[in-house]
């Protein structure tokens, strides 16, 4: 985490957060279509239709998160770590501009660019949220299995939307269930790294891998000294033995039993 400083934490992890605007604003929006909108029937982009109670003020709301995905990804890339943290910027980007497309323009005016723009938000936010949880699982364990959960969810139910099953939840229940892991996922991450920020820094807990390559290098390790020791041991030469009664005398000739013995001293 070197290199982020408090100021810049605060600002990343202030920008995600506020990304829960999302929330406010579609049920202003909502309330003022007076029931006429359902959360399950509705896809979220009809609120931004002209024939919506407060378009301006939805599609507003969808550029506002493009630029705050954005620039909560910015400063607090520096923080994400590994190859998750390298992945991060890519795909909350493409969420970014996605959202932003959707609400420049609306369903109904360019309904490609309006498409492409969810597709793009959709994919890039629920892949984001997966690389953000491999990034900052050295740091919590439970921070990255949450933003996993939310990442997993929101990819399953964007396969789902596009392939139209959607029977169960309704078409806008569907879209929702891809959407709103989004915004939640990234003020949970926010708020949790500024928290963590904040505490006195200490030495991480090894991660799993690496506390696996620890214990290869260690089995490794005792075989080879067991090893170096089988060597030495087959190797030592054996000491020569006395010669004892029971060994057959050289000089000894069978045909002459009675003969003197050849050897010298």
């Amino acid at each position: 985490m070197a290199g982020v400083t408090p100021t810049r934490y605060r600002w990343g992890a202030i920008a995600w957060l506020l990304t829960l605007q999302f929330f406010v604003v579609e049920t202003v929006v909502q309330l003022q279509t007076g029931g006429s909108y359902s959360r399950a029937d509705d896809v979220i982009s009809a609120l931004g239709t002209s024939d919506s109670a407060a378009p301006l003020l939805m599609n507003a709301s969808f550029v506002l998160q493009g630029l705050l995905i954005a620039v909560g990804t910015v400063l607090l890339r520096p923080a994400l770590a590994g190859l998750g943290g390298r992945m991060v910027p890519a795909f909350l980007t493409a969420a970014a501009v996605g959202v932003v497309l959707v609400g420049l323009f609306p369903l109904g005016s360019q309904d490609d660019l309006h498409q492409a723009g969810a597709g793009l938000h959709f994919v890039g936010g629920g892949l984001g949220l997966l690389a953000l949880a491999y990034a900052v699982r050295p740091r919590s364990e439970a921070l990255g299995t949450a933003l996993a959960l939310l990442g997993l969810l929101s990819s399953a139910m964007t396969v789902f939307f596009a392939l139209g099953i959607t029977t169960f939840l309704g078409e806008g229940g569907t879209e929702r269930a891809s959407a709103y892991p989004i915004p939640i996922g990234l003020a949970l991450a926010g708020g949790a790294l500024w928290a963590l920020s904040r505490r006195p820094q200490v030495d991480p807990r090894p991660s799993r891998r690496e506390l696996r390559s620890q214990e290869r290098a260690e089995r490794a390790e005792r075989a080879r000294e067991r090893d170096a020791a089988l060597e030495a041991a087959t190797a030592r030469p054996e000491p020569a033995r006395a010669q004892t009664d029971t060994e057959p005398d050289d000089d000894f000739d069978p045909e002459d039993p009675w003969a003197a013995s050849r050897r010298r001293n």
